[in-house]
């Protein structure tokens, strides 16, 4: 890292790079930068901290968060004596993501089928729906590599740790 770049710099900038990626896939870019700041700090937060990190409205990290909950990215926590909610990583969201990519691509390929299916054999439109399933096939492959390759570094990875796991809701 270059000297005239500070650590916060770089932090700031990872978050509001993960915030525009999550708003270019249809998503609000305050529930990505929640996920990128939960990523780069590797923390639980709580909900008000959250906001005030951030810089945002509690109704925007709330909506952000119940997001985030049901796409299974992040895990909610509570702590012993505490009234709020804390917030931290969910565990495996990467496979997380690629598991709803795969099945969106097996619907979508369901819906090419069907509409194949419905046309006359001699058809123009054939070769370019077949083209455009095989399309669909092919990125169903290749997402199914990648969960495969992150299965294997992600047991690679457990077998390097300790037994124990890290209770993360203690350490904030």
């Amino acid at each position: 890292m270059s000297n005239d770049i500070t650590y916060d710099a770089v932090r700031t900038d990872f978050i509001e790079k993960t915030g525009l990626i999550t708003q270019a896939e249809g998503l609000p870019r305050i529930a990505g930068r929640v996920f990128g700041m939960l990523i780069f700090d590797g923390e639980v937060v709580s909900f008000g901290d959250l906001a005030t990190k951030l810089q945002v409205s509690r109704a925007s990290i709330s909506t952000s968060i119940r997001i985030l909950e049901e796409r299974g990215l992040v895990k909610r926590v509570t702590k012993p004596g505490e009234r709020q909610d804390f917030f931290q990583l969910a565990p495996n969201p990467y496979a997380t993501m690629l598991e709803r990519i795969h099945k969106r691509n097996r619907s979508i390929q369901a819906d090419i089928a069907e509409t194949i299916r419905s046309l006359p054999a001699n058809s123009e439109a054939l070769g370019r729906l077949n083209a455009h399933a095989n399309f669909y096939a092919s990125l169903d492959a290749a997402v199914a590599v990648a969960l495969s390759e992150l299965d294997t570094s992600r047991n690679t990875s457990a077998m390097l740790q300790p037994t124990a796991p890290k209770d993360y809701a203690d350490d904030a």
